[in-house]
């Protein structure tokens, strides 16, 4: 198929859905990855998904707008269940129950605390939908601010739980409400401040904030952590002794990014504990990660120099410097509490490391399903044809995904390129020429290839900072190729529907392409052989209550695969798989 053609229609949305679809059709990919999928309880049929829940033994419908090679079909309108009369609309609510009563039937345990995390995703979402401020001009802080959805493929992206978490709270500190305020900040005896750097600039920055008193330093704090935190009795005596000053909320302002919890301003990223779940997470810095953070800057600063050398268009983000409260609890030790909660990690801000006349841009706003910001790639690229399509898709893979396998392959670097964690740097014509990476939290090493660098750590850091090699090839091919990848190859595949199997031929491509100049490692070549791909299971790992670290994987099979690929020229007649679920949901 020449590029050269006349587009296919686009079936790109032009308007933003309403809340209960939204919710609605994310349970329903949830299910889709997660549940009916694998057990091969799902088909396409007449334009639209059948999904039957195999323990209740009931079948729902769905309309599709676009199906994906990857499974990670678009869906429009409501969610219908298959009843004695006919199909009927199924509000959010239900669907949630049905779920909830599925997941315990498969599981054998149950979490009273799933429909309340759904419920406040929803909130969250009709909030950010009824009330969308007007964009600013800086393009790069709107595409921070755009995801009004969140993830697709976690139950409750937009959930959040913690004392004080009400509608106003949240929507005082959130990305999507493009949040805005200024820090709230501590005076601090000196010898109760701990704090690493390995960029006096660094620590400058921090103490140039606000004026202290003599044999005090500063140390802010996030405003929304703070009232979390005012209670604390070790924070209240401190307060009381004067050994901690509370100067209040002032100076310059912040501006609240996609993570919530960290906030760009004053020339850098500050990357703040915050005592709310959001998703799977309670967002705090543990103190490993405080340590962490500024240990790989000083110890992988060969590796990403010889990247950056390699790959001059791609580069990290440091992140040199953390500083935090060191209160004594009651048995004399540091108070852990408070030592992670006032924790704040310090991250360079973009020109340390963006190319002049260049716009960065969250990549996870470029992919985004609805035309959220002007980062969306439909806003982005214009009218397009198929052959400016494609050159952006070409030119982008190639800035991503070398440095992030040579990393891998090269040095034992486990990088977490998920939507969230990449910026997309563009020309003023819209074209990719620049990929940043950030977030050094999520990036392990491979012991195999860095027991040297482990080593020079202390246990209680370098354990959390690892990943045996298997374990960091899925992260990265689940990050890489199902998070990042697919959804950007997803929402220009929406602009023209024809061109998907095309863009997963130029992501073979390019694979290929780094494969052939450094040997084709065994894992890269199975990768190219069509293995079936990684993707978290964020509905599973949220049922079971467990920890981001420990969410485990399903498998999809491949779009890179040839039998895959082939199916998309000439797809199986789906009927067969249709009338078998509806006789098994009757």
């Amino acid at each position: 198929m020449s590029p050269s053609r006349t587009p296919s229609p686009s079936l790109a949305p032009t308007a933003l859905p309403e809340a209960d679809h939204v919710v609605a059709h994310t349970l329903v990919n949830c299910l889709l990855r997660e549940v009916s999928g694998p057990e091969h309880q799902t088909a396409v049929d007449e334009g639209r998904l059948l999904l039957r829940l195999p323990r209740r033994g009931v079948l729902l419908r769905v309309a599709l707008r676009r199906t994906s090679l990857l499974g990670a079909h678009r869906f429009t309108g409501p969610v219908q269940l298959e009843e004695v009369d006919g199909w009927s609309d199924l509000g959010w609510r239900k669907l949630a129950e049905l779920v909830q009563a599925e997941l315990t039937l498969r599981t054998g345990v149950a979490n009273e605390e799933f429909l309340d995390q759904l419920s406040s995703s929803h909130q969250g979402v009709a909030a950010a939908l009824a009330d969308r401020p007007a964009a600013g001009d800086d393009r790069y802080l709107e595409s921070e601010q755009a995801l009004v959805f969140g993830h697709r493929f976690h139950p409750a992206p937009k959930s959040r739980s913690a004392r004080g978490a009400d509608q106003d709270t949240w929507a005082a500190y959130a990305p999507e409400a493009r949040a805005a305020f200024p820090l709230r900040y501590l005076a601090v005896r000196e010898h109760l401040l701990a704090e690493e750097s390995v960029d006096p600039a660094a620590s400058a920055l921090l103490d140039g904030l606000r004026e202290v008193p003599a044999g005090y330093r500063l140390l802010p704090a996030h405003p929304w952590q703070y009232q979390l935190l005012s209670e604390h009795p070790g924070l209240q005596a401190a307060l009381a002794s004067g050994e901690v000053i509370d100067l209040g909320c002032g100076g310059p302002e912040f501006t609240a990014t996609a993570s919530v919890r960290t906030l760009h301003g004053a020339g850098a990223f500050l990357k703040f504990s915050l005592n709310v779940r959001i998703t799977n997470c309670l967002r705090k810095n543990a103190a490993y990660e405080l340590a962490g953070a500024v240990a790989l800057t000083r110890l992988l600063e060969p590796a990403l120099a010889d990247l950056a050398e390699r790959f001059p268009d791609a580069a990290m983000l440091r992140e040199p410097a953390y500083r935090t409260l060191a209160l004594p609890g009651p048995d004399g030790t540091v108070d852990t509490e408070l030592f992670e909660g006032f924790g704040l990690i310090v991250r360079e801000d973009l020109p340390a490391r963006l190319h002049p006349g260049l716009t960065p841009l969250m990549a996870g706003a470029v992919a985004d399903e609805y035309p959220t910001s002007s980062a969306q790639l439909a806003q982005l690229v214009g009218s397009a044809d198929p052959a400016g399509l494609l050159d952006w898709w070409a030119r982008y893979l190639r800035l991503l995904l070398p440095p992030v396998l040579a990393a891998y392959f090269e040095h034992g670097l486990v990088l977490e390129p998920h939507l969230q964690n990449v910026l997309i740097a563009v020309d003023g014509t819209g074209l990719p020429a620049q990929v940043l990476f950030r977030d050094l939290e999520g990036t392990k090493l491979v012991p195999e290839r860095n027991a040297a660098l482990l080593a020079e750590l202390p246990p209680q850091v370098a354990g959390p900072m690892s990943y045996d090699a298997q374990r960091g090839w899925d992260r990265v091919v689940y990050c890489l190729l199902v998070n990042h990848v697919a959804e950007l190859l997803a929402v220009i595949a929406d602009q023209d529907p024809s061109l998907e199997p095309q863009l997963w031929e130029l992501v073979r491509t390019v694979l290929g392409e780094y494969a052939e100049r450094h040997g084709c490692p065994p894992r890269l070549r199975a990768l190219l052989a069509g293995v079936p791909l990684p993707a978290k299971a964020n509905l599973l790992t949220r049922w079971q209550r467990k920890a981001d670290r420990e969410a485990g994987y399903v498998l999809l099979p491949s779009p890179l695969a040839a039998s895959v690929l082939a199916q998309a020229a000439c797809p199986p007649d789906p009927r067969p798989i249709a009338d078998e679920l509806v006789r098994s949901a009757r």
